[in-house]
């Protein structure tokens, strides 16, 4: 099977980096991958295996992502020789990248495959932009040509049809097993109590609430502090923020981290207060690393999150609930210690695949797109 991917992600033009690796594992399951990427960096074609290739738009803008994906996307098809019954179209998102690939899969007459990683079904997803709005148009148009759609979670399989759930492959035991090579008790040794935060700063992590729950707890809980872990848009905005609300004693921030085994481990509690989420990796990788974590109602949180009697997960911007259920983790450290110990692995326990079987699935979802007789 050939396949042609449409997506956005730059990190394939570098040696080395786990995007790369990635694409080349999934090459390795078909005859040739090809992958089209989004980008107005001028970037040269990039063979990354012996039967796979990165292609960049190296659009003057990023206006013409689309109408220049769909150029050179049919240039490969032409050139590689694609045939209908054994060749795939698949996007990264079912927005831009959804719709360049459905103009040329249409084109071609070829099946489409969608990916969706977020929930863009959620009412705070249009809400955030016009052109969160736009997108959501351009999905509608797209999913409905769509011959498999893969999702991340159950959330987003259930508004949808034509869908296989196919989570974000996580190493998960490097987050169960490997040792802390710091304690952020000891960085900030004047708290009591530290809430972790990993999350881009953009607008969809809601990460301004998250300091209005910091600001509520700080009236009883007076030595606690909250560690920042990401980068983003809004960085500048948020520390901004922070200073208004007076809580620089409080909160800091440590930029984006590769490595963030360490702040699970050692954090008390990890906060995920998100608007909405596809899936939610980060929350993923703290439950795994056993660290107690309070969240939305959004992505994967209520697989992870309710448990038996146990619930952590709180309505959107819920403010009561927040404060209450982090209060609980807070003052009961038996809780604490529960939550580590009892609930967090069997919350994490369908998660743990091994990569061969999370390629094979990958690969069925796309062989799902070719006709049955295939």
């Amino acid at each position: 099977m050939k396949v042609l991917s449409i997506g956005s992600d730059r990190k394939l033009f570098e040696e080395g980096s786990a995007v790369q690796a990635r694409a080349i594992e999934y090459a390795a399951l078909f005859e040739e991958l090809h992958i089209v990427v989004f980008s107005t960096g001028i970037f040269a074609k990039t063979q990354i295996a012996s039967n796979a290739w990165v292609y960049s738009t190296n659009s003057w803008s990023r206006w013409l992502y689309i109408l220049d994906a769909i150029r050179i996307g049919k240039r490969i098809i032409h050139d590689s020789k694609f045939v209908i019954r054994d060749s795939v179209l698949t996007a990264q998102d079912p927005f831009e990248c959804g719709l360049a690939a459905y103009k040329i899969a249409r084109f071609f007459k070829l099946p489409l495959h969608v990916q969706i990683h977020t929930d863009f079904l959620s009412p705070y997803f249009a809400s955030l932009s016009i052109l969160n709005r736009i997108r959501v148009r351009i999905a509608r148009r797209v999913l409905p040509y769509a011959a498999a759609i893969r999702v991340v979670s159950e959330r987003i399989k259930n508004s949808l049809s034509k869908v296989s759930v196919l989570p974000i492959f996580t190493d998960l035991e490097k987050f169960q097993k490997t040792e802390s090579a710091f304690d952020l008790k000891s960085r900030y040794p004047n708290w009591h109590f530290i809430i972790l935060v990993v999350a881009r700063l953009s607008p969809e992590k809601n990460i301004g609430f998250a300091f209005t729950l910091l600001g509520e707890l700080l009236k009883k809980y007076p030595k606690i502090g909250m560690v920042v872990v990401g980068d983003g848009p809004l960085e500048e905005s948020l520390k901004s923020q922070v200073k208004s609300l007076r809580l620089e004693e409080n909160v800091v921030f440590e930029g984006r981290q590769e490595d963030t085994v360490s702040y699970y481990k050692t954090a008390n509690l990890f906060l995920q207060s998100s608007l909405y989420e596809g899936f939610g990796l980060a929350l993923l990788e703290a439950v795994a690393a056993g660290c107690p974590s309070v969240s939305s109602d959004v992505g994967i949180a209520p697989e992870l999150l309710n448990r038996k009697e146990y619930s952590f997960v709180c309505p959107v911007n819920d403010l009561g609930c927040f404060v209450e259920t982090t209060s609980k983790l807070i003052e009961n450290n038996q809780l604490r210690e529960f939550f580590s110990l009892d609930i967090a692995p069997i919350a994490v326990a369908s998660f743990l695949i091994s990569k061969q079987i999370y390629l094979e699935a990958y690969k069925t979802s796309l062989e799902g797109c070719l006709p049955a007789s295939q």
